[in-house]
């Protein structure tokens, strides 16, 4: 490239011209080398020093971002605890009232029979009962000999007569009373039985007391961690909110792919209602009016999850009493099926109107006029779907409030990362600024190497001069 006429100081040689303004720009360049040093690298510290000052700013923010999710997060899951602990002991109350209300009663009664049990059974252990005492002064009159008199021997046969058939007498009515014994007892095995099976259903509702009072106690490990603001109860509700996102986001999707088809379904009998043609703005005034009945039928099912106390999204319905939200659940799920009716002619009429356009389209392209095809099967389904769709709708309250309760601390713990992340780049740029300037440096004594040699050449010659006179004096 030629030099401007005003720059040419040898006309006659442009060259020397050339290499005199390149021997001046490098000894300009020579003589401000210090204060360009000191400049750039000012420039690349100051750039350095206020992105680490910014960087340490944004890590502050993020760590007081940090205390506040961590906040949100353990008093989210306290209140979480709290409504479990709260029914588990309402499970708790009702089985107590249901099933151990009377159980005082019951034992004393079990008490009772069991020892009526007991005695008639000792009694019927019992052994036969002793001979009388005149048996022993029979016994030694007949021990007496007779010595061949006739008449003694009569009356001893008699009394041998007399004592066996007072024995057989005596254990025959032992044999009928135990008989009677044994016959009770065994009426009284059935009721026993309904005693024994009472005690299990007895022991089978303490056991599950205890269950549930083992559950209250590990509940109650979680609350007194989340009190103490543990590290670890952190990363469990961070993990909890994390899957509780995801999985509520998908069935929410779920939700919106229903409310899609329940939106074509409803759509085109919509156009006979408020006219095809209508526009409101760029859309179908059937489509906003399909869109509408959607939105209502959610808010409708919102309300009535509300009114039921499933979901906690807005605390003034729950707060109602007990006779007001009661009217309220009704007139939403009387609004919510009437709107389903609704649905339900609207999928109706869709299979008639779409039948018609077809045939319509039939007859403009070959003009002839095609028979509809008389199926109620695909209208019988419609007709179901456009009922169950908005019944089936109302249960994304559901994951809609776990949705919401879980984003608030993913976009805690999305936002501390966001600013981490942002102060690390921030901080890279710093020290890319500060080298960028030391390498500045020596690209710029790069373009002074002649001077710098020279000077170097200079100052070693010095060197020698100083230590010179030093060796003479040694």
């Amino acid at each position: 490239m030629p030099l401007p006429d005003f720059l040419i100081l040898f006309p006659d040689f442009p060259l020397l011209s050339f290499f005199v303004w390149i021997l001046l720009i490098v000894l300009m360049l020579y003589l401000a080398r210090f204060p360009a040093h000191r400049a750039i690298k000012l420039l690349g510290c100051s750039i350095r020093n206020g992105m680490r000052l910014i960087s340490k700013s944004i890590l502050l923010a993020e760590k007081r971002l940090a205390q506040r999710n961590k906040e949100v997060l353990l008093a989210a899951g306290r209140n979480a605890v709290e409504r479990l602990i709260e029914r588990e002991f309402y499970r708790v109350d009702a089985v107590v009232k249901r099933d151990l209300s009377g159980y005082p009663a019951l034992q004393l009664a079990l008490s009772d029979q069991v020892t009526r049990i007991e005695e008639d059974y000792q009694r019927s252990a019992e052994l036969p009962p002793p001979p009388p005492t005149w048996v022993n002064a029979v016994e030694a009159v007949a021990k007496i000999s007779s010595k061949g008199d006739i008449n003694v021997s009569n009356i001893l046969q008699e009394i041998h007569k007399t004592i066996d058939s007072q024995y057989r007498n005596t254990m025959e009515d032992y044999r009928k009373s135990m008989n009677e014994r044994h016959f009770i007892l065994r009426k009284m095995v059935p009721y026993w039985r309904k005693l024994t099976q009472k005690l299990d259903e007895v022991s089978k509702t303490i056991a599950g007391l205890k269950e549930r009072a083992g559950i209250i106690d590990n509940r109650m490990e979680e609350y007194e961690e989340i009190r103490a603001k543990t590290d670890k109860a952190e990363r469990i509700l961070s993990s909890s909110a994390m899957t509780q996102f995801f999985i509520s986001g998908l069935v929410l999707l779920i939700a919106i792919g229903g409310a899609i088809i329940n939106f074509n379904l409803i759509a085109l009998p919509m156009s006979e209602m408020v006219g095809g043609s209508s526009y409101i703005g760029q859309f179908k005034t059937s489509n906003v009016a399909a869109l509408v009945i959607i939105l209502v039928e959610a808010a409708m099912g919102l309300y009535l999850m509300e009114s039921l106390r499933i979901t906690n999204l807005f605390p003034v319905i729950g707060l109602m009493d007990d006779k007001m939200r009661i009217r309220m659940i009704w007139i939403t799920f009387g609004i919510l099926t009437i709107l389903a009716g609704v649905e339900s002619a609207l999928a109706f009429m869709r299979e008639g109107i779409a039948a018609d356009l077809q045939a319509l389209r039939h007859s403009l392209a070959n003009g002839e006029t095609l028979e509809p095809v008389n199926s109620w099967i695909p209208t019988a389904g419609q007709m179901v779907m456009g009922f169950i769709l908005p019944f089936a709708l109302t249960f994304v309250a559901i994951p809609l409030e776990s949705f919401v309760h879980a984003s608030r601390a993913v976009a805690g713990v999305v936002a501390a990362a966001a600013l981490r992340g942002f102060a690390f780049l921030l901080r890279l740029i710093g020290a890319v600024a500060y080298y960028a300037s030391e390498l500045m440096i020596k690209i710029y004594d790069l373009f002074i190497v002649p001077p710098l040699w020279i000077e170097k050449l200079i100052q070693g010659k010095d060197k020698e001069t100083e230590v010179s006179p030093q060796e003479e004096a040694t």
